[in-house]
């Protein structure tokens, strides 16, 4: 099992200890998602990148569902998403910088200088960028300033 899941499940173990309903929640629900995505590929256990590939996707469900519920006017059930997210991002390691972002934008722009597809763009900056955890919409709006879009 990876170490990123062991320290899920003790901090899971502590929740519950400590009665902590609110963390307890979102770590079951995490686990939860770790779960399916194992079932999902058949794989007996799961990755350290993998899972933090899954946390990634749940914080986005979160923001998505922060946006939704503020719209609604339900601020107290938006703070506990927010919350929520706070708990994840401390299983994913320290996001890039705007300035190492940038650098790598540079990089590819540079070495593509005729190139003026975005997509194109994007998938080369995404893929130097992989395994380093940086916000994709950060990404992408640090592109289209670069290239004029």
């Amino acid at each position: 099992m990876s170490s990123l899941v062991e320290r899920i499940e003790t901090d899971l173990r502590s929740a519950m200890k400590s009665k902590d309903q609110e963390t307890l929640s979102t770590l079951r629900l995490l686990k939860s998602d770790i779960q399916y995505e194992m079932t999902k590929t058949g794989a007996k256990e799961v990755s350290d990148s993998d899972t933090e590939t899954v946390i990634k996707k749940a914080v986005k469900k979160r923001q998505e569902s922060i946006a939704d519920l503020e719209k609604a006017g339900r601020t107290d059930e938006a703070e506990l998403e927010k919350r929520a997210i706070e708990k994840l991002r401390t299983y994913l390691p320290e996001e890039l910088s705007e300035e190492a972002i940038s650098k790598e934008i540079d990089a590819v722009v540079s070495a593509n200088p005729d190139e003026s597809n975005f997509g194109k763009l994007m998938g080369q900056v995404m893929g130097r960028l992989k395994g380093k955890n940086a916000d994709g919409a950060l990404v992408r709006t640090l592109l289209q300033k670069k290239i004029g879009n």
